[in-house]
């Protein structure tokens, strides 16, 4: 009986080795930047790209399993972000095969933001909360939010 307790205990262990391994390799796959340039949020499916433009305006591109745009349907997104004692309510509005919020983010270079996102009118909202950093990147040629390397 022992000899099959102790190939059972090796047999768990090393399953379970493997296991965290594959768990491990998967942590650090490269990120991949958003078609714009932006920030990939896999929360939704299907995700989608949080992208700042120059004017600093949210804008968000749903994307297919190419990573490329896709067209809306019937999704929403709001959001709220800057300071708790000031928060700033951002409406996004359809422009071309992305939304873009109507009022620009708050002057800093961190800035809290919490997006909820509806991919239907019944579907439950998803929650996304983070910090949008606009300091550059040392290693890549993007902004923090949207950083792909591996720091």
């Amino acid at each position: 009986m022992k000899p099959t307790i102790i190939a059972t205990a090796l047999f768990l262990f090393l399953g379970q080795s493997a296991m965290s391994e594959e768990a491990h390799d998967h942590a650090h796959d490269k990120k991949e930047a958003g078609p714009n340039g932006g920030r990939i949020v896999t929360a939704t499916e299907p995700h989608f790209e949080l992208f700042v433009t120059p004017e600093r305006k949210l804008q968000i591109t749903f994307l297919g399993d190419d990573g490329k745009a896709i067209a809306l349907s019937t999704q929403s997104v709001s959001a709220i972000g800057g300071e708790r004692s000031a928060p700033i309510k951002f409406v996004f509005t359809k422009a071309g095969v992305s939304l873009v919020s109507d009022v620009a983010l708050p002057k800093g270079m961190l800035v809290p933001l919490i997006l909820t996102v509806k991919l239907s009118d019944t579907a439950k909202p998803v929650l996304e909360k983070f910090n949008v950093n606009m300091a550059n990147c040392s290693e890549c040629d993007l902004l923090e939010y949207a950083c792909i390397c591996a720091h």
